[in-house]
Order: structure tokens, then sequence, then C-alpha cells
């Protein structure tokens, strides 16, 4: 009897408490109940909701989204007036009418609280539902999560005290709608629009009366009504759903024979799929880069949480570098070369010079976990840091490093040098090759370097020696620049290892021995289109914010290299197309230059090119491990290959993806080389060859016989690089 008078008195005090604002001068008793229990509005912290990020192309079409709560926020007007009239009707029908709590079910509440021994039933309007769900919400640990639903009377009225000053704060529409917005309903849907979607794959402001029955029952217990948890749980929410539907005919919001109609109809779940992140994106390494840019990045937040709230909970819309088409065509391009059922991996990346935008990350294996569909499961386009990999050697494709500090270090076209058919590198201490911090390098015995069919030897310049990718010659010619200078000359260009590493440096540097990424090689080859001017890979454009605030994103670029330097860079490896390796491939129609890169034991192909307005990098090689499966006597997409190069498949895959790439963009042209600066030839010039019978040709700048690139499925001379000492 005594613990009756107690939970009269206590819910009397409440009461008047609540009523305290409406009736004003209700007498001292009133007042002193109030003070005594600290009955006064106190404002709540509202962080904002924890909302869907969305994913962009560069034409603002969404091609991805990140997030850890799938939640759509909407207006109150975007939900179907019968759903509000449901939630209202089972969970707090005085709603309109009382202040910040039911005083008469707060009163039955309590009552049947104090005889129970603590807090066994609810009586929470829903403003104070709100209140829970945003400490909830908000609680950083699980100490302050049990403490928001704890069922204790002293939680009961620190959740009063910030619904009197919700109620003050806002009207009761905007408070309706900030609960439908909040509350989770299960099945992984957080607030009524994405609720409406995963029950019955419509918009909140389309459920019918059946349908907002359901998701109206589904909010007080959530887990245990959570139709993808089986039938038993089913059958919950549909004894619920009936009940709900009884409750909305006792107040009034429909008749009986609209609820008995309805009962009749079955649940009705429709399991609409929740989008999943990057690996269900149309474009799934783009995915990862972009979401490693925001985690890297201290701009997004001082740590790696902060980092990731910012991304799968702050509502941000993400426009990105991505152009659709260009994608397409470097999708399209692979596809006709390499099957997705085929081990050896296909990777492009497409890069804008001058301001280092990526348009385009595309890999002939579908991004996933699953080996019986021959999936992928890392970024094999990027780097470690981007979610890639260890990447494959970069092959001849790195020699255009040498070539750059070449030229820089004063060297004209017609220089070069003479080598044999072999190459050694003396054993350490080697201090021809002597790394940046002037340590000396070599193995333990003499190591050969050769040439495949790029022939003997014999004097080569910059230009045949580049055009024929001989290895002898840039063995030589790194000698003769500098280890360091070819070194710090790939650094400049923006050139690292795929796994995050230091770049070794190793005699055959300049052979391509360190593993790298499409996006990185092409980036580094966009230097020279740009003339000089490196910029730092860029995937974002700009963020807006949930309020519509819009940040914009520059590109990095710095001048790295003389804008001279690059024209004859680009001069040199124009001819690559017309008198090199790639001349059974041809060009593209348009100005254009690159590079073929085949790894010792033909361990991966690459080629590297660019015109003035896009520059690209396609790999190709086999991720189970280079080295145990290499690309030799191997069928891909559906051609026999005995020995795979970089003009095997990688250079007709650059060709045909630049070419659509480009199909709508005036073609620009290459500045032409400072002659009086770069023509001719120092003190290194070729000796003079014996004079010729008439009718005597000289083919390709003196490199005489028959050439050896007219095969495009196996050219030969392009066989470059032995690993590192």
């Amino acid at each position: 009897m005594a613990r009756l008078v107690g939970a009269g008195a206590v819910a009397g005090v409440l009461a008047a408490a609540i009523a305290l604002p409406a009736v004003g001068g209700a007498g001292l008793t009133v007042k002193s109940s109030t003070e005594a229990l600290n009955l006064k509005p106190e404002d709540l912290e509202e962080p904002p909701l924890k909302m869907l990020t969305i994913l962009n192309d560069v034409n603002g079409k969404q091609i991805g989204q990140f997030y850890n709560q799938y939640r759509i926020p909407v207006r109150l007007d975007q939900v179907a007036p019968v759903m509000r009239d449901a939630i209202i009707a089972i969970e707090d029908y005085r709603f309109y009418e009382h202040g910040p709590i039911d005083i008469e079910g707060t009163i039955r509440a309590l009552l049947k609280n104090v005889s129970g021994g603590g807090v066994v039933q609810g009586g929470s309007s829903i403003t104070q539902q709100y209140v829970k769900q945003v400490l909830v919400n908000k609680a950083k640990t699980e100490e302050e999560r049990r403490a928001a639903i704890a069922p204790t009377l002293s939680r009961k009225l620190n959740e009063l005290r910030y619904a009197m000053a919700i109620e003050q704060k806002y009207t009761k529409d905007q408070i309706l709608e900030k609960y439908l917005n909040i509350s989770y309903f299960g099945a992984s849907a957080h607030g009524i629009e994405a609720a409406a979607w995963r029950f019955f794959k419509k918009r909140a402001s389309e459920l019918n009366l059946v349908e907002s029955a359901t998701l109206a029952a589904a909010v007080q217990k959530p887990v245990a009504t959570d139709p993808t948890l089986g039938s038993d749980a089913r059958g919950r929410l549909l004894e619920r759903r009936n009940l709900v539907l009884d409750t909305m005919v006792l107040r009034g919001k429909i008749n009986k024979q609209q609820a008995d109609e309805a009962k009749k109809q079955p649940l009705g779940f429709k399991n609409g799929r929740i989008p999943g992140g990057c690996e269900e994106s149309k474009y799934p390494y783009f995915c990862f880069y972009v979401k490693n840019e925001i985690l890297d990045n201290d701009d997004f937040g001082k740590t790696e949480k902060e980092r990731l709230d910012f991304l799968n909970a702050g509502g941000i819309t993400i426009t990105s570098t991505l152009d659709p088409k260009m994608q397409k065509a470097a999708e399209k391009a692979i596809k006709n070369w390499v099957s997705s059922k085929d081990k050896p991996v296909a990777s492009q990346a497409m890069i804008v010079p001058g301001t280092g935008e990526i348009r385009a990350m595309a890999a002939s294996r579908k991004y996933g976990r699953s080996s019986k569909r021959n999936e992928i499961s890392y970024n094999v386009v990027a780097d470690k840091a981007h979610g890639g990999g260890r990447g494959f050697q970069q092959g001849s494709t790195a020699k255009v490093y040498t070539l750059a500090a070449a030229l820089e270090s004063g060297m004209k076209f017609g220089d070069g040098n003479s080598t044999g058919s072999a190459y050694y590198v003396q054993p350490y201490p080697n201090h021809d090759f002597e790394t940046c911090e002037g340590k000396p390098t070599g193995g333990s015995a003499p190591h050969p370097v050769r040439n495949s069919s790029e022939g003997g030897g014999g004097f080569k310049s910059l230009q045949t020696g580049t055009w024929g990718s001989v290895n002898t010659f840039f063995m030589k010619l790194e000698e003769q620049v500098g280890l360091c200078k070819v070194v710090e000359m790939a650094k400049k260009l923006g050139v690292k290892r795929s796994d995050g590493g230091k770049l070794e440096q190793v005699p055959t540097f300049t052979l391509g021995v360190n593993e790298m990424d499409p996006v990185t090689v092409a980036n580094s080859y966009a230097v020279f289109a740009a003339r000089g001017e490196y910029c730092r890979p860029m995937a974002i454009l700009e963020i807006k914010d949930r309020d519509g605030k819009v940040t914009k994103f520059k590109p990095k670029c710095k001048q790295v290299l003389d804008e001279e330097v690059a024209d004859a860079v680009n001069h040199i490896l124009s001819g690559v197309f017309t008198k090199g390796t790639m001349r059974g491939v041809g060009g593209i129609g348009r100005d254009a230059a690159g590079k073929t890169g085949t790894t010792d034991n033909y361990t991966a192909a690459w080629f590297a090119g660019y015109t003035p307005d896009l520059a690209s990098a396609v790999s190709i090689g086999d991720p189970r491990g280079a080295f145990e499966h290499d690309l030799t006597g191997v069928t891909i997409g559906g051609r026999y290959y005995s020995y795979v190069y970089g003009a095997s498949i990688s250079g007709p895959i650059w060709k045909e993806s630049m070419m659509d790439a480009l199909e709508d963009i005036e073609p620009s042209s290459f500045v032409a080389p400072n002659m009086e600066r770069f023509g001719g030839c120092s003190t290194q010039c070729a000796p003079k060859p014996p004079k010729k019978d008439k009718g005597d040709g000289d083919r390709d700048g003196g490199d005489r016989g028959r050439n050896p690139f007219d095969n495009i499925f196996e050219p030969p001379g392009d066989e470059e690089t032995t690993p590192g000492d």
C-alpha cells in the first residue's frame, strides 16, 4: 500500500510539473515540487543524423555511396498522411494535444513501474522517444548507450527535461518529422524513407494503409519484428500490424471495415535491397580510390574515426573526376583483349595532364571475393594507399625517366653510346651506380643484362635506343647520367612503389624493377604531356555538405621539369609509334607519345602513353604471383601467346581506349622541340658510317636490317628487365 501511495505522489508531482507551463500561477506546492525534482527544460545537443554519402561522376550521376546507417531524411510532407496517422495512433495518440509528455500515460506508467519494482512500461510521448533516440545515436561508448536506454526513473526524468526543451524549440510537425527520420525500423533501415524502400520498395509518400500499419508496428521492437530474421519475426510483425490497425479504428483514423480488409492482406515484405558500398558500385576500383583519399586525408578529420564518420555518416555529396565515357572506352578496350575469366588481369588508368584528374580506372576482372567467379579483392589499378596491392614490375616504361634525366643533363637527340649485346653489372662495391645516399651497389658477382631481339651492340642514340628499347643502351646511359639523377627524376615525376616502400636504387632501376600501378605510371607520363608540370592524382572535384555548402578542390600542381626538356621527351617518344616497338600497332590519328614495357622473364607487360589532353597506362600480369605465373605460353582473351610483350596486349588496349576516349575532344599538338638545344649531338655522336653503295638504304636512323616490329602479337625488341641486385 505504501509503494502505491509513493507512486501516486511521484506521479502527482510529475503531472503538476508538466502542467506548470500551462497553468501559470498554480500555487506554491506545484512550484516547490518542480524545484525539488529540478524539472526545468534542459537543452539537448542534437548531433546531425548519420546520413548516406553520395558519390557522383563528373556529370553529377550517382556511381556509389557510403554509410554506416542507411538513412535518407525526408520532410514531413513527403510522408504519406496515413503513415503519420498510423504512427501517432500506436505510439502517442494525443501527440498534438499534450505537452512534452502525456500526463495520463505517464501516471499510468509510473503506477505500473513502481508496483513492478522498476520501469516496465514506457508511457513515453513521441517527443520523449525522439530524445531517447538522439541520446542513443550520439553515444560514443557502450556505457553511454546503455545509460540512454536504462530502465530507471532518473533516466526518465532526464529524458523529460530534454523533452520540455524540445517542445519549446520545435513545432509538433517538426518533432514528428525528426522522429520519423531518426527512428530505426529494423532490417537495417534507419528513418521512414529507407524503411519504405527496404520493406516495400516504395517512397514514404507512396505508402498505403497496410504498409503504414506495418512500419508503425516495427518501431517499438525493430529487432524482434525484423522480417529478414525468419518466420517467427514476421509472425510477430504481422500480429503487431493488426494491433496497429485496431488502434487506428479506436482512435477514429479508419473504420472497422477498412481494418478488417487490411488484416486479410499478407505482410507484403518486398525485401528491397539496400545498396552496398564500393563493392557494388559500377566502378568499384575508382570508388575505393575515392574512399581511401578521404580516409587518409587530414583535411577531412584529425583522426581516422573522424574521417570515417565524415565519409559514412556525413550526408555529403561528392562530385568526382570520373568520366563515364572515358571509363566505358577503357572497359570496352580491355574486354576486347582480355577475358574476365583469364587469370592474368589487365588494368588501366586515364589521367588529365595539367590537373591530375583521374578520368577512368578499369580492370578485366571484377571486384569481389569469389574465387569461383574469378574476382579480385583489391584495387588492382591503384597503389596500396588506395586499396591496391603490390603492383607489377614497371618494365621498360621506366626507361623514360633515364631519357628525361639525360636530356636534362644536356644531352642531345644524337648523343648516345656504344654497347655490346650484354652489359655486365659489376659486383659490390660498384661505384658506377651509387645511390642518392652515396652508397655503392652491385651483387656478389658480375651480373649480365642482355638484349633480346634488339640485336647486338653498336652505337645507339637517345632516339634509336629509345625506339628499340635497347637494354644495354639504357644501362650504359644510366651509368653516364648517374643512378641518383635518374631516381631523382622519377621521384620528381611522382614515381613511388605501389606497396608504399622506398624505391629500390639498383643498377637495373632504369629497366623497371620497382613494382608500380597504372595510376602512378600514367600520372608520371602526364608530366611530359603537361610540359613538365606535375599534378597530384585527383579524384574529387567538390564536396557538398548536408547543409548545401560546397567546397571545391583545386589541382595540386608544380613545375618539376623544364618545358623544353619535356618537349624533347615528347618528340622522341612520339617516334615509338612510327619507328619503334609500337610500329606494328600504330598511332591514334593525333599527336601521341608513349613507351612499351615488358619485364624480365615476361612476368608483366605495360604500355604507357599520352596526348597533350590525356595520359594513360595499361598493365597486365597475374595477381597470383607474377614470377610464378609469367606471361609465356598463355591464352589470354581467346588468343595464344608464346610471349606477351608490351605491344602484344597493353599497347592495343591503350590505342583502342584512347581513340574512343578522345573521340569528342579536339586534337592538340605537342610543342616542337628546341632543335638548337637538342638537335644533333655534342661529343657523344655516332661514328661516321662507311660510304655505302648507291641505293643501300639506311633504316630507322641507322639501324639496318629487317624491321623487328611488324608482328603486334610478339614484337621483339622489348624484353627488358632483370631482377634488381
